[in-house]
């Protein structure tokens, strides 16, 4: 892949409502992130190392960049919470009718392998198993939102 080929890419993105694009060829991997993407996970605290491959954009509006870490705090200790994501692109529910209970709520403590919300994509509701253990300490999508592939869903503390 050539840089005008980035360019072009990064501009396509860039009219898009994306707010995340990967891509990843036997030479080449891309990571594009744009605003919209730092402004949903503004509270995420994870700590990540920054991808070595990562392309500077072409497009003020498109940015590259690992996710944001928080600055250790001298009251309380540095937790790194887990992330719950979405495996597929489709619609966040958190329940799995209107009248029904929610399948988990913040501060509810779940296993590996408990659903913890549904993600309906072309008339097929998915449910989404948790891939971790611990405690719910923040819901990052709205009941009824779209979600992208590999969207953080939920934080959660493995210590809790």
């Amino acid at each position: 892949m050539n840089i005008k080929e980035i360019k072009e890419l990064l501009k396509l993105i860039d009219e898009s409502s994306l707010t995340e694009f990967k891509l990843e060829t036997d030479d080449v991997k891309l990571t594009v992130r744009t605003k919209d993407y730092h402004e949903r996970s503004k509270t995420t605290f994870i700590h990540a190392q920054p991808d070595p491959m990562m392309v500077a954009p072409a497009t003020p509006a498109a940015n590259v960049a690992p996710v944001a870490a928080s600055a250790p705090s001298t009251e309380e200790p540095t937790v790194d919470y887990l992330e719950i994501r979405s495996p597929i692109v489709g619609t966040f529910y958190r329940a799995s009718a209107p009248d029904k209970p929610q399948f988990v709520k913040v501060g509810d403590s779940v296993a590996k392998g408990d659903v913890v919300c549904i993600v309906e994509a072309m008339k097929l509701f998915n449910d989404i198993e948790s891939e971790v253990s611990g405690k719910i300490v923040k819901v990052m999508v709205d009941d009824a939102s779209p979600v992208e592939y590999d969207q953080v869903l939920f934080l959660v503390d493995p210590n809790g």
